[in-house]
C-alpha cells in the first residue's frame, strides 16, 4: 500500500513575522478562536501546560513563544495534523520545549499520567455529532464536530490530567455556555473565570472563554466582554490587534 501524498500547506504568520504556523490548505484551518483562549491567561514559571487537541499546533506554539519558562505538551488524535504540529514546533524553533503526543483523548490514561499537568488549554469541537451536516472534508470535520469526542469526554480527560488546583481554559461557543460549566461542575472543576467574546460592539455573544480550577470553591468572576472587531465592517480592536503584533 503506498504512502498517501503530502497535503499542500500554507502558512501564517504572527508577532510580526517572529512566528510562522504551517497548515493545510484544504482541511482544519485555524481561526481568531485559538489565538484567543492563547492570551486569556498567564501562567506562573515552570507551569506544566498540556494543549488538548493541538490541531496545527498554534496554541502550543503561541504559548511557547510568549512563556519561555512554561512546560508544554500538545495531544492531537489525527496523524497528518500531529505530524504538522511537530513540524512548526520544529521550525520555530520550539521542539526542544513543546512534546506532540499523538493518540485520542478517550484513551487518555494510556497516553499521559494521571495529575501531570498544572493546566490544560482545549479549544474543543464546537458542534455536536448529528446537530448540523458536518464538513465534508474528514480533518475539518473531526475538528469542528463532536464525532470521535463530545464535551463529557474532554473534561473527563481534563479531570484525569489536572493536578488538585489545576486550572482548565477553555473557547466554547456561547449557546452552550451552561453545558460547559455544568460538565465541568459535575467533575468536580469549578468555573471562576468567565469572559464573553463578541464580534464588535452591539453585536452578540458568539463565544466565551472560560477558566476552572479542579477541586475550587465556587465563585465566577465576570469579565469585561471582549470585541474582536470595531464593527460590522471594520478591522480588529487595538486589543485584538496586539495579539498579533510583536
Amino acid at each position: 500500500m503506498s504512502e498517501p501524498l503530502p497535503r499542500q500547506c500554507t502558512s501564517e504568520s504572527l508577532f510580526g513575522g517572529r512566528l510562522n504556523c504551517r497548515q493545510h490548505l484544504h482541511g482544519y484551518r485555524f481561526s481568531q478562536d485559538p489565538v484567543l483562549l492563547a492570551h486569556f491567561f498567564k501562567p506562573s514559571p515552570e507551569e506544566h501546560i498540556l494543549d488538548l487537541g493541538t490541531g496545527c499546533g498554534i496554541i502550543a506554539l503561541i504559548l511557547a513563544y510568549r512563556w519561555a519558562e512554561v512546560s508544554i505538551a500538545a495531544l492531537e488524535v489525527q496523524p497528518a495534523l500531529a505530524g504538522l504540529a511537530r513540524g512548526n514546533l520544529e521550525q520555530n524553533g520550539f521542539s526542544g520545549r513543546v512534546r506532540v503526543v499523538e493518540g485520542d483523548l478517550k484513551q487518555v490514561g494510556s497516553l499521559l499520567p494521571a495529575a501531570s499537568f498544572d493546566r490544560v488549554v482545549c479549544n474543543p469541537p464546537y458542534r455536536q455529532a448529528g446537530a448540523a451536516r458536518p464538513n465534508p472534508d474528514p480533518e475539518q470535520a473531526i475538528a469542528r464536530h463532536e464525532i470521535m469526542a463530545g464535551l463529557e469526554d474532554v473534561v473527563k480527560a481534563v479531570d484525569w490530567l489536572l493536578v488538585e488546583g489545576g486550572r482548565a481554559d477553555f473557547i466554547y461557543p456561547a449557546e452552550r455556555a451552561a453545558e460547559l460549566q455544568a460538565t465541568l461542575k459535575a467533575s468536580g472543576c469549578a468555573p471562576v473565570r468567565l469572559q464573553e467574546i463578541y464580534s464588535y460592539p452591539e453585536g452578540s455573544c458568539r463565544l466565551i472563554l472560560l477558566e476552572a480550577v479542579k477541586g475550587g470553591q465556587p465563585g465566577l468572576e465576570i469579565l469585561p466582554p471582549f470585541y474582536v472587531q470595531t464593527g460590522p465592517e471594520g478591522g480588529y480592536t487595538r486589543e485584538m490587534a496586539g495579539f498579533y503584533e510583536p
